[in-house]
């Protein structure tokens, strides 16, 4: 729901959110009588809450003025407790990443991937889920560890990170599509082995795409000592999403972050990620490196990343 992808192609992008925006799907009269509260949190427009979002169901898509899928459904709930409607701007990925570094949207959504690099120029909020290391494979077939995938025709969409980690795979051929049905059309016809993308979306696939006969399976992490040799193989490893703003969204990062903490306890993100067919074991407890990469960086160093294990 990484979208894992470059942070590179987003500064070529700096001006396609405002052509995107024109077409955007939430129209309507800015909201009247917005509290103090919500107006201190500090939006472009009092009460209105404008997000930079690309079509990625079942993460996201636009229906209407509303965001729909697991992102969505997260940051609709945030959005009600804290007073926001929701205007989006339709764009793709690396407008998304502009629209926010750039600071003309207030928020973007999407199985973003918390980096080192992509915080220098932002703010993300806390974890909304766990994105473990997913990969679709033809019914029948079993592979569980990055040994299993050597000398295998592998694909994936082309700017995802899991490049660079198939890259690295001795003897593996690339075989990077435009999009995921590219993945799923050559997976189902034998041309590549394994595609990596998104759980949800291979999970959709399986639903709506029952010919293909292909299945999830989640890999086994490489270990510290694989991923030291080949440092590549850490986009093999879960990774953390999270909700990406501007670097001077200081208190909407913090409001935000506090009602996606306040899901993991009340129970709310374990239903919203079944919802989509998500297992909350897979999508809900952090890897013991979520704390490590962040503290010091972008959060105390005696942070605790929220989890379903309290």
């Amino acid at each position: 729901m990484t979208r894992v992808r470059s942070f590179v192609a987003a500064l070529s992008a700096m001006l396609l959110l405002p052509a995107a925006a024109a077409c955007s799907s939430g129209g309507g009269d800015d909201p009247k009588n917005v509290s103090a509260k919500t107006a201190a949190l500090g939006t472009l427009t009092p009460g209105v809450l404008k997000v930079a979002v690309q079509p990625y169901a079942p993460y996201t898509s636009v229906q209407g003025d509303k965001i729909v899928g697991l992102d969505g459904d997260i940051l609709q709930y945030a959005a009600d407790r804290l007073g926001l409607r929701i205007k989006p701007q339709v764009t793709d990925f690396a407008g998304m990443l502009a629209g926010v570094q750039s600071r003309r949207v207030d928020i973007t959504i999407g199985g973003i991937a918390w980096t080192a690099d992509r915080q220098k120029q932002g703010l993300f909020t806390d974890p909304p889920y766990y994105s473990p290391p997913a990969m679709a494979v033809r019914s029948g077939k079993t592979y569980k560890t990055v040994d299993d995938l050597k000398g295998l025709d592998l694909g994936t969409v082309e700017g995802y990170v899991w490049v660079k980690s198939i890259q690295a795979v001795p003897g593996a051929k690339l075989h990077a599509y435009p999009d995921a049905n590219g993945v799923f059309d050559d997976l189902g016809a034998g041309r590549i082995a394994v595609g990596f993308l998104d759980p949800l979306i291979i999970i959709a696939a399986q639903k709506e795409r029952p010919d293909l006969k292909i299945e999830t399976q989640y890999m086994t992490p490489p270990s510290a000592e694989q991923v030291k040799a080949k440092p590549a193989y850490q986009y093999f490893q879960p990774y953390q999403t999270g909700f990406y703003l501007p670097k001077k969204a200081t208190k909407l990062e913090k409001a935000i972050s506090a009602q996606i903490d306040a899901m993991y306890e009340n129970g709310e993100l374990a239903k919203l990620v079944k919802k989509w067919g998500g297992d909350p074991e897979q999508f809900l407890k952090p890897a013991a490196d979520v704390a490590t990469s962040r503290r010091g960086v972008d959060r105390p160093d005696d942070w605790t990343p929220p989890s379903i294990e309290q």
